[in-house]
């Protein structure tokens, strides 16, 4: 059994966590994505999705499970490890598998998805394919990516505005593809998860509804009554002005 096909197989029917913090956000850097990683890990989980060389070393250094890793440069369109050099460069900080958008959109290193997907396949670089169809999750899959992954369903001008997992291109994938397909976005609750599983995912990968405390306190936050959340507004003014 090949070293990938011995990683994935170690995924198999596992919840593998994302861990990121973009700048700005409190939690952002290393060290405390490092530390949330390995409260993951402490957690059960059997790999960790992480951003940026930064983190991938860091965090690299801290744990042997897998890690998928990527480098999201900018804010719109395809900004996923959006080109071959933050292909390169994920890799080289320690990621097992390189994630990257793998969607029909224009890449900013003019290269198509299937050249980039093969330049990496080539050099031995397990690729997972962040997709939003079916029909991107089997061309991915036509130019060598390891893995698919439905990242993007809801997040592209196509498929935008989906409220709930995509459990259906799950399902889809799943059953065209030869390779793995893992269930990833907007997977909240533990029924989501286990919806996935029905639907075919290899694996689960579940992200700010574990990591991300802003956004967990906001949902929280919004079941309150509406007299509650005026006077919390209040509290942080105060708190805000001294």
């Amino acid at each position: 059994m090949s070293h990938i096909s011995t990683l994935l197989e170690s995924l198999r029917g596992r919840l593998v966590v994302s861990c990121q913090a973009q700048p700005g956000e409190p939690l952002h850097g290393p060290d405390h994505m490092t530390a949330m990683a390995l409260s993951a890990v402490a957690g059960g989980a059997a790999g960790i999705r992480c951003e940026s060389p930064t983190d991938i070393r860091a965090i690299r250094a801290a744990t042997r499970l897998p890690l998928i890793g990527l480098w999201k440069q900018g804010r719109e369109g395809v900004y996923i490890t959006p080109t071959l050099e933050a292909a390169l460069a994920v890799a080289d900080a320690g990621a097992d598998i390189v994630a990257l958008d793998a969607t029909g959109r224009a890449r900013p290193d003019g290269r198509t998805i299937r050249d980039t997907i093969a330049e990496l396949a080539a050099r031995g670089i397990p690729v997972m394919a962040d997709v939003a169809t079916l029909g991107e999750g089997v061309l991915a899959a036509a130019a060598g990516a390891s893995v698919v992954s439905t990242t993007l369903a809801g997040y592209t001008p196509e498929t935008r505005h989906a409220a709930s997992p995509d459990l259906e291109l799950v399902a889809a994938l799943s059953r065209e593809l030869p390779i793995p397909v893992f269930a990833e976005g907007r997977i909240s609750t533990p029924a989501q998860l286990s919806g996935a599983f029905a639907a075919g995912a290899w694996s689960v990968v579940v992200g700010g509804a574990i990591t991300r405390p802003a956004v967990i306190t906001a949902s929280f936050v919004a079941a309150l009554p509406p007299t509650a959340v005026a006077g919390f507004g209040d509290q942080l003014e105060a708190v805000a002005h001294g």
